[in-house]
């Protein structure tokens, strides 16, 4: 359960120049800059230096989630141009969207994409449109589709995003954004940690566009949290449980990974199986499973800001905000990573 406590939306709110947003990815996955963020000291390291701040035995969970080309450029019946950014895949011809136009499109109406492909709209949930396609979903997105960037990088994907947008992990299609911490991540990285002996666990949460939905409310308990899919396999739960038996650090690559980890362990143990997760996490909030987090640096005044303050501490993310942008460090999706330490955890 969220613990909004003192804070207020005001609290998380930061300048942040904009020329520090990152608009394109590294040529090298790995040579994204890394900042180590702890209560004895804020440093500066590069990520491909990460295999140094962990040890054998740990384990690292990847979110194996993979970004659908989820953008659609279509018009309506009356020639007016229109925009669908699919937000959750219902079944093989059902998906849920978000939709920009002139004007809202009524249940009934019929959506044409690239001159060629008819969409039905059958209703609404309730700020999404519910779309029916003629055909399977997903080679519609792959033939018809284009890989929707975040807001914040002012351009549109190329060739080069369509890879370096998905994480060299990512097996199960459904997400519209990447997880992006695991953006850092090469093969070759992946190789060094597994010959130093650092174990890798996989879960499957399917990111929406939710996850940039601002907060608008200053009382951080009126916000609606956005909902999101996960699924957590039982050998995922096992390599956590030895893990812990071992005294090894269970390493969240990303909030996304934290979140449906922390979510499946609200009983207070880990469980595998799949469930929709609405859990909005703000400082009080009691950690279950995860004690190191590696995350990107996050948008201001948002939920996973909130979430970060909450697993490192209030003042300490202020610190490292205040030092990453002090020294240039490049922010949100395509940006450098912080390596962080749970404060508050059920086992102390």
């Amino acid at each position: 359960m969220a613990c909004f406590g003192m804070y207020t939306l005001s609290d998380f709110d930061f300048d942040l120049p904009e020329e520090l947003i990152a608009q394109f990815p590294l040529p090298e996955r790995s040579a994204s800059r890394l900042l180590l963020v702890d209560e004895k000291k804020i440093a500066d390291s590069r990520f491909y230096h990460l295999i140094d701040h962990l040890s054998e035995g740990d384990l690292l969970v990847f979110n194996n989630t993979k970004v659908l080309k989820a953008r659609f450029f279509g018009s309506k019946a009356s020639g007016g141009k229109i925009e669908i950014l699919i937000e959750r895949i219902l079944d093989n011809r059902n998906a849920l969207a978000k939709i920009r136009a002139s004007k809202s499109p009524k249940a009934g109406s019929i959506i044409r994409i690239d001159d060629e492909i008819d969409v039905s709209v059958t209703g609404r949930d309730g700020e999404f449109f519910i779309l029916q396609f003629p055909s399977d979903i997903f080679k519609i997105l792959e033939e018809h589709g284009h890989l929707p960037l975040p807001p914040y990088i002012e351009r549109a994907a190329d060739s080069f995003d369509e890879k370096r947008y998905q994480t060299v992990f990512a097996r199960e299609l459904g997400a519209v954004a990447a997880p992006t911490a695991g953006l850092h991540f090469d093969d070759e990285l992946m190789e060094k940690l597994r010959q130093k002996g650092i174990s890798f666990a996989y879960l499957t949460l399917h990111v929406g566009a939710g996850t940039f939905q601002p907060v608008r409310s200053e009382n951080l308990s009126e916000h609606q949290m956005h909902t999101e899919w996960y699924t957590i396999p039982e050998e995922t739960v096992e390599a956590v449980k030895t893990a812990q038996q071992g005294k090894h650090k269970v390493v969240g690559v990303g909030t996304t990974s934290l979140r449906a980890l922390e979510s499946a362990s609200q009983t207070g143990k880990l469980k595998a199986g799949s469930n929709e997760t609405s859990l909005f996490i703000t400082p009080g909030y009691q950690f279950q499973t995860v004690d190191h987090l590696i995350t990107n640096f996050h948008l201001p005044k948002s939920t996973l800001l909130m979430l970060v303050s909450a697993f490192a501490g209030y003042n300490l993310i202020k610190k490292a905000y205040a030092h990453a942008i002090a020294e240039k460090y490049r922010f949100f999706s395509y940006g450098d990573a912080m390596l962080l330490k749970c404060i508050s955890h059920k086992n102390g």
